[in-house]
């Protein structure tokens, strides 16, 4: 199955009371397919899912089946700290009719190189769905080792990873070292051209909320050979990349969603919405990408 090169990693639409925006959510993939994403992540770190109810995780995962149908593939997170609860969020998406999985390394509990790999194993033998890791240390507190990796892609399901370990070197030597057919993602936006350079498949974005279509351009650039094209579309882009890790994700892209004219919703706590000293750095930032109304 075809993820493609940009998916993005979307995040939970809420509305003023704080529930879930059905509306909103429909907006926003229509959205984000006419600005070229390929597949929807949901459930992900960037839909604050660790404060999302399982009938909300459902709910949004539901939505964005049926309404993407026909136009983007759906990628259901499935990751937790627990095991067997992702083996049974694993074949819930299954059942919804998800078309892959996303298996974060398990935050918190810091488990053994080992013990990754049996968690990971476990996860992507519940269900015949393509399974994407998602290797992020900076928010679990383990990193999963290029040769953790190499095994656990040897499993027929297990097709690519969203590397967010921001290593490049280890990025490369994965790459080097992986099956053909193994994928690998670039999961901080401001590296997806260098993690293309060295033979990388694309993305898993926040800021192609923002930006998809200079995204997607530039990553087309890249691909025709057009690397001057492609470093200077980069270069354009990275204040955005940047400015959407600002203050902890998703506060900055839902703010800038918000001056996009998809309102989004506020952050649920532990995490805050910008002050308004970071709406006013992140304003001309976003600005020249905004649609102007009239």
């Amino acid at each position: 199955m075809n993820f493609g090169q940009l998916m993005t990693a979307m995040i939970t639409p809420f509305t003023n009371d704080g529930k879930l925006d059905i509306t909103g959510t429909m907006n926003l993939i229509d959205h984000l397919y006419e600005t070229g994403t390929d597949t929807l992540v949901i459930n992900g770190t960037t839909a604050e899912v660790p404060t999302l109810t399982n009938e909300e995780k459902r709910s949004m995962l539901q939505t964005a089946i049926q309404h993407a149908s026909g136009k983007m593939k759906v990628i259901a997170g499935v990751g937790s700290n627990n095991t067997a609860l992702s083996v049974e969020l694993a074949q819930e998406a299954y059942q919804l009719g998800a078309d892959g999985i996303m298996v974060v390394a398990p935050y918190y509990n810091k488990p053994s190189q080992e013990g990754l790999y049996q968690h990971m194993m476990q996860v992507a033998d519940a269900t015949p769905l393509p399974v994407m890791l998602y290797n992020v240390p900076g928010r679990t507190g383990v990193d999963m080792s290029i040769e953790t990796t190499l095994r656990l892609a040897t499993h027929s399901n297990v097709f690519a990873i969203k590397e967010a370990s921001a290593d490049v070197d280890k990025i490369s030597a994965l790459i080097h070292q992986a099956p053909a057919d193994f994928l690998v993602y670039s999961g901080d936006d401001s590296l997806t051209l260098p993690i293309l350079a060295v033979g990388g498949a694309g993305v898993v974005s926040v800021a192609s909320h923002i930006v998809g279509s200079e995204m997607k351009q530039m990553i087309a650039a890249f691909e025709s050979g057009q690397i001057k094209q492609a470093a200077a579309q980069h270069s354009k882009l990275f204040p955005v990349m940047q400015a959407m890790f600002m203050a902890p994700s998703p506060a900055p892209v839902k703010a800038a969603l918000e001056a996009y004219g998809l309102p989004s919703g506020a952050v649920r706590l532990p995490l805050l919405a910008l002050t308004d000293v970071e709406k006013s750095v992140l304003q001309p930032i976003i600005a020249p990408f905004v649609p102007q109304t009239t």
